[in-house]
């Protein structure tokens, strides 16, 4: 019997209901928002950092899907690992063999690594935080882990128990035992190690809702801090890791921090396949898997096969021959640089802060007058809504994609394919100026989606 199906037909015939779909059969609110905000746009095709909608208008992409289109989308390297793959017909997943590809790509990552000895493969950056919690609370025989005030690393329950923000965990309790500290506080670090049931500090070396780098010096002494009191430094680099700061790690960045379990996932993908890699010490792997009967202790039905180990191989493979991570260090300095110039031009634009092409833009309350008055009405309804004014414009009418870092902050991500060049930060300094200068000017288009957005944000009070 043949099957009569037909992806590219069924696209066709179908596409044009997209937000209809979603609206009936998936979350209802995203449609919703996406209306509100004026995102609501259909795009047809992609190639690297660009997207054309089907009227064929060009958009730079400044957001990367939150990290994971690091190569931007359809890099033709990873495009034919994929083919090549799939043509091979290999006998993938038997779950009785030792396949030769996760081999291969835990060695080319370990290579990157070299304080690192073995890796476990899952499907997303979740499951890498899972992992690395459930490994620090066997491997030190310890229930709590620490997390830093404001982080992000995931949304399922173990990375939940670790997540900074009370908006993710409000109505999912309980979850693990856990404790924050403010990222930076090694007196609070130490006062709960103290206790000693601590397995593991969990910190992403920038954090991603804010774009917050940990401070100079930070990062090694906790691990000092945290490998006297028995327990492990495990670096998120789920958003960071993969050349996005100008290193293949951020945590590299600071000389002679090694953790000991270290999360990766989003970019490894090459935006295909969902892969994720845990990374750590080989005693803790011994840990965990002490003995024979427990060799399937911790797995996943999907980690580790053909395809994602193809996507990823490729992925580094593009990282090391095309001087990716150089391009995101040089191109990151000179679009901070050119924004950061822009501070003393404009009062509401309070600081711009990152390192390579993970970029925040904070703005804050006016000095003068006018501009006060119209900063706190926005205040007042809702925090965030400038940011999301800001955001706005650049999408319609400069066709460039960027959007807030979280939620209730005045704070614009900039996390762009690692590919964009000078160009690219021309095109963005530009369309940015434009709409701050119009934003300074106290009236335009702007300040009515502004009122817009105050009169939304009070109907859902």
């Amino acid at each position: 019997m043949t099957t009569d199906f037909d992806l590219g037909k069924l696209l066709a015939d179908r596409a044009s209901e997209r937000y209809e779909l979603h609206a009936r059969h998936l979350n209802h609110q995203l449609p919703r928002m996406l209306h509100t905000i004026g995102f609501d746009k259909v795009y047809e095709r992609a190639e690297g950092a660009r997207f054309w909608d089907a009227e064929g208008n060009e958009y730079l992409d400044m957001l990367a899907g939150f990290g994971v289109m690091g190569l931007g989308r359809h890099h033709p390297v990873v495009r034919r690992a994929l083919h090549d793959v799939l043509d091979l017909d290999l006998p993938d997943l038997t779950r009785f063999d030792c396949a030769p590809l996760p081999g291969l790509l835990a060695e080319r990552l370990l290579a990157h690594s070299p304080h690192l000895d073995r890796v476990y493969f899952g499907n997303s950056g979740a499951e890498a935080v899972e992992t690395a919690l459930k490994f620090a609370r066997r491997a030190t025989g310890r229930p709590r882990v620490l997390y830093c005030a404001h982080a992000f690393h995931g949304l399922t329950t173990g990375a939940l128990s670790v997540n900074g923000e009370d908006c993710f965990r409000d109505g999912f309790a309980p979850l693990l035992p856990d404790t924050a500290v403010e990222l930076g506080d090694l007196d609070a670090l130490d006062r709960e190690l103290r206790r000693g049931d601590v397995a593991a500090l969990i910190v992403e070396p920038i954090q991603g809702k804010g774009v917050h780098e940990a401070p100079p010096g930070f990062l090694r002494a906790a691990q000092e801090l945290l490998h006297k009191r028995g327990a492990l430094l495990v670096a998120d680099e789920v958003q960071t890791g993969l050349g996005r700061t100008g290193d293949f790690y951020a945590y590299q960045h600071e000389e002679g921090v090694e953790p000991d379990l270290v999360c990766v996932a989003k970019a490894l993908s090459g935006g295909y396949v969902p892969v994720s890699a845990t990374i750590g010490k080989d005693w803790i792997f011994k840990k965990v898997y002490s003995s024979m009967d427990r060799v399937v202790v911790h797995s996943a039905s999907f980690g580790a096969n053909a395809q994602a180990m193809a996507a990823g191989l490729a992925v580094l493979a593009v990282l090391e021959d095309e001087d990716v991570v150089g391009n995101a260090r040089r191109t990151g300095a000179l679009l901070k640089s050119r924004l950061a110039a822009l501070t003393d031009r404009y009062e509401m634009l309070r600081e711009v802060r990152g390192r390579g092409l993970m970029i925040g833009i904070e703005f804050g309350r006016p000095s003068s007058l006018g501009l006060r008055g119209r900063w706190t009405m926005l205040q007042t309804a809702r925090r965030g809504l400038f940011a999301q004014m800001v955001v706005v414009p650049l999408l319609q009418r400069h066709r460039i994609l960027t959007q807030v870092s979280g939620d209730r902050l005045e704070v614009i991500k900039l996390i762009p394919p690692l590919v964009i060049g000078e160009a690219d930060v021309d095109r963005f300094v530009t369309a940015f100026t434009d709409v701050m200068d119009e934003a300074h000017s106290g009236g335009g288009l702007i300040w009515d989606f502004g009122r817009t957005l105050v009169k939304q944000a009070v109907a859902n009070r």
